[in-house]
């Protein structure tokens, strides 16, 4: 099982959070909510209106989201899915425990003790550059105060 964090709309409540319960997909389970322990900038960009956290580590926020078990089957999914690694690249990312669910052996309930975990996360280093002055979010829902409806892939 892998450990991944996702800040946008795959999180509980979000467009594609179907994805992450679709158990044909794979297994994910949900193990807590966390932030970045270094800043990122979080964009909304695009027409469809995407999530995008830029891989400029020390700039924006602390992005807040969700921290996931994933098995093989469901990492490869979310690989296809995030267009990975043309769109957003998988990297390895320190994740600040908010709040843990997760149940594990010792290491997982240590790593959750000391409030830090290895996650993988889908930022990306490959994006228009005009992306870095669009204004920067600390967390993302679908329907908020920034006004900028995520346009799902079917109505694509």
């Amino acid at each position: 099982m892998a450990r991944v964090f996702v800040y946008g709309t795959l999180k509980k409540g979000q467009p594609n959070y179907k994805h992450m319960i679709n158990t044909a997909k794979g297994l994910a389970k949900f193990q807590g909510r966390g932030r970045t322990v270094e800043k990122y900038p979080l964009v909304i960009a695009g027409k469809y209106n995407i999530p995008y956290m830029l891989n400029i580590p020390g700039t924006g926020h602390h992005v807040a989201g969700e921290i996931y078990s994933v098995d093989d089957q469901m990492l490869q999914f979310l690989d296809e899915f995030e267009g990975c690694p043309d769109m957003y690249q998988r990297t390895l990312m320190r994740i600040e425990v908010v709040e843990w669910e997760g149940k594990g052996g010792a290491g997982e309930a240590r790593a959750a003790a000391e409030g830090v975990v290895e996650c993988f996360v889908y930022s990306t280093t490959t994006y228009p550059p005009e992306w870095v002055g669009l204004p920067y979010h600390d967390s993302y829902d679908s329907s908020g105060k920034h006004g900028l409806s995520y346009v799902l892939r079917e109505s694509r």
